[in-house]
C-alpha cells in the first residue's frame, strides 16, 4: 500500500476498530473522510451472494464512466481475475481480511493506467456483511475520467492480517488468495491446484505476480 488515499483510509479504519477485527459499519462517519470520499466505495452482498457496489464516490464513477451503485464488483475485472476477486471480497466479508491490489486499468480507447485498491472489512452482522474500499490511480493522465476504464487486470494482490503483517511494505508482494470458506463454493466456485494454478502454503494459495506474457 503506497498511495496516500489508500494509507489514509486504512489508518482511519484502523483507529476505529480499536483492536477488533473490524469496526462496525455504523461507526463510519463520511465527514471524517470527506477528502477521500470521491475515491471510496462500500461493497455488500446481493441476494445471490455476489459482492456488489452499495455506494461509490463520484470520481470513481467518473473513472469507470458510469454509476457503479448496484454493479457487480467482479464485473469490472478481466474474466481471468473475476473468480479470484470474488474470493478475496468474500474473505473481507467473512474472514475480516484486509486486501490490497495493484492493477492495470484498460480504457475503452485502449489506454492503460495503474491503480491501487484497498479493501477493508466492516462488521455488519451475519446478514449484512460490508466492506469499505478505495481505488486510487497511481498516475492521473489527462484522459482519466473522459475515457472510461472498462477492465482491470490484477498485477499484485495481498491478503493481509493487519495485526501481524505490515500493509505498507515497499517490496513487490506476491499474490496470496485465501481458500474458499465453508458454504462459499456455490458462490464463487473452486479452482484446481497445480504448478499452473499456484502453490499452497498453509492456508494460502500463492501465485507469482506479473502480467500476461
Amino acid at each position: 500500500m503506497k498511495q496516500e488515499g489508500s494509507i489514509a483510509l486504512f489508518q482511519y479504519w484502523n483507529r476505529l476498530r480499536k483492536g477488533r477485527p473490524a469496526p462496525r459499519r455504523t461507526e463510519i462517519e463520511p465527514a471524517d473522510i470527506k477528502t477521500l470520499l470521491a475515491d471510496t466505495f462500500i461493497l455488500e452482498k446481493d441476494t445471490r451472494g455476489e459482492p456488489v457496489f452499495r455506494l461509490a464516490g463520484t470520481r470513481l464513477c467518473a473513472t469507470y464512466g458510469r454509476e457503479l451503485k448496484g454493479y457487480s464488483f467482479p464485473s469490472i475485472w478481466a474474466r481471468r481475475d473475476q473468480r479470484m476477486i470474488a474470493r478475496v471480497a468474500h474473505s473481507a466479508f467473512h474472514e475480516k481480511s484486509v486486501v490490497t491490489v495493484t492493477y492495470e486499468g484498460l480504457s475503452q480507447g485502449g489506454k492503460v493506467n495503474l491503480f491501487e485498491l484497498v479493501l477493508l472489512p466492516l462488521e455488519g452482522g451475519l446478514g449484512s456483511p460490508r466492506s469499505l474500499g478505495a481505488i486510487t490511480p497511481l498516475a492521473k493522465p489527462y484522459w482519466l475520467g473522459a475515457d472510461p476504464i472498462v477492465e482491470g487486470k490484477v498485477d499484485t494482490l495481498r491478503v493481509v492480517d493487519p495485526d501481524h503483517e505490515s500493509v505498507f511494505s515497499a517490496a513487490r508482494p506476491t499474490m496470496s488468495v485465501p481458500p474458499i470458506a465453508p458454504g462459499a463454493a456455490q458462490i464463487i466456485g473452486s479452482e484446481p491446484q497445480g504448478p499452473e494454478h499456484g502453490r499452497r502454503i498453509r492456508h494460502l494459495v500463492v501465485f507469482d505476480g506479473g502480467k500476461d506474457g
